[in-house]
């Protein structure tokens, strides 16, 4: 039996969609993994493999704070190792001195960086373009040489973080793997949620061109501010994980510029202003640096060709090639309309 649609109106219809089937199937993926990596210290994780995953759990973190500063935001900020310093100062103070413990040290080192992120913001914000980049390192270079002269942080010599003292190092190891884990997870979904909420929409026009953006009511400075504070906060978390990791921080190491390095080279090849693409990118230089690290100035030469090569043959960096240019995403944060079944009015059997 057909119908005939001549002589009648026809009305297409659409469904709009976030979700697809891809996603689906990403969700289910990560969900395995994380359960994977939660028992991994009890079934098949060693020592050092726990140790070795913080450090690639933190580059994730990284990637993903500068992915929402820069992909997201259009703010291109080469100062953020000042928050990752704070974060890791942060949580020695807070659990050396404060009394209290590890885990609660992280949160009190994340809240202290972006309360610090907030007030420099007034003059970061003042700044654009280069300048903006620019002022972000010499701020963060400000912030390093007021922290070498507080004694209580251990001036220029570094401090080491003794909060675990006595524990097991099993146990510590453990602790700090889950800790990372746990942050790893929250920091991706929280910009995840960040990006697909309607504030998210205005960080996208925000990023695209300013000006326009405030003629449709995006409030462009506070939403800036929003994004520089997130990123921030998500840098300090990164930076106690780093000083929970190591047990000793030194203000030339949490407050270098190769940090931030690191985190642009992360994003570049992975795929900015993509959610997957920190993921993946952090996990290729975490591979890097693990077989390459010993090649002393090589290992520098072969991160730039590699820098090189993606900018110039692929752009949508790693992610994007996987993808196949966007039309696989494990984490969509944009809306698809997907065609109906035509709807015709008045036809008849026939």
């Amino acid at each position: 039996m057909s119908k005939s649609l001549a002589g009648a109106a026809v009305t297409q219809t659409v469904k709009v969609r976030r979700s697809t089937r891809s996603s689906y199937v990403g969700v289910a993926v990560f969900a395995i993994a994380i359960a994977a990596l939660a028992i991994g210290p009890f079934a098949f994780l060693t020592k050092g493999n726990q140790q070795n995953l913080v450090t690639l759990f933190t580059y994730i973190i990284l990637g993903t704070m500068w992915n929402l500063l820069a992909g997201y935001g259009g703010m291109v900020s080469i100062g953020q190792q000042a928050f990752i310093g704070i974060g890791a100062y942060g949580i020695v103070y807070a659990a050396d001195n404060l009394g209290v413990g590890p885990i609660i040290a992280v949160p009190i080192a994340m809240v202290i960086s972006g309360a610090i992120a907030y007030l420099v913001s007034f003059l970061a914000f003042r700044l654009s373009g280069g300048y903006f980049a620019i002022g972000t390192w010499v701020i963060a270079e400000v912030i390093k040489l007021v922290t070498t002269q507080i004694t209580a942080l251990g001036a220029g010599s570094g401090i080491s973080l003794t909060a675990f003292a006595g524990a097991k190092p099993e146990i510590r190891i453990a602790t700090v793997y889950w800790m990372a884990l746990a942050s790893v997870v929250v920091a991706v979904l929280v910009t995840y949620l960040l990006i697909r909420s309607r504030l998210g929409a205005g960080f996208t026009a925000l990023r695209d061109d300013p000006t326009a953006a405030a003629t449709l009511g995006v409030h462009v400075t506070r939403s800036k501010r929003v994004i520089w504070v997130a990123a921030a906060m998500g840098c300090g978390l990164a930076g106690a994980l780093l000083a929970a990791n190591t047990l000793r921080v030194q203000p030339d190491s949490v407050y270098s510029v190769q940090l931030t390095a690191a985190m642009i080279f992360i994003v570049v090849i992975g795929g900015i202003g993509t959610i997957e693409g920190p993921i993946v990118g952090a996990i290729v230089y975490f591979a890097l640096e693990q077989y390459l690290s010993d090649l002393g100035a090589w290992y520098l030469v072969i991160l730039g060709s590699v820098a090189i090569i993606m900018v110039l043959f692929l752009p949508q960096g790693l992610w994007g090639l996987l993808s196949g240019k966007g039309r696989i995403q494990l984490f969509p944060t944009g809306y698809r309309l997907i065609s109906g079944p035509p709807i015709a009015e008045g036809s008849k059997e026939s």
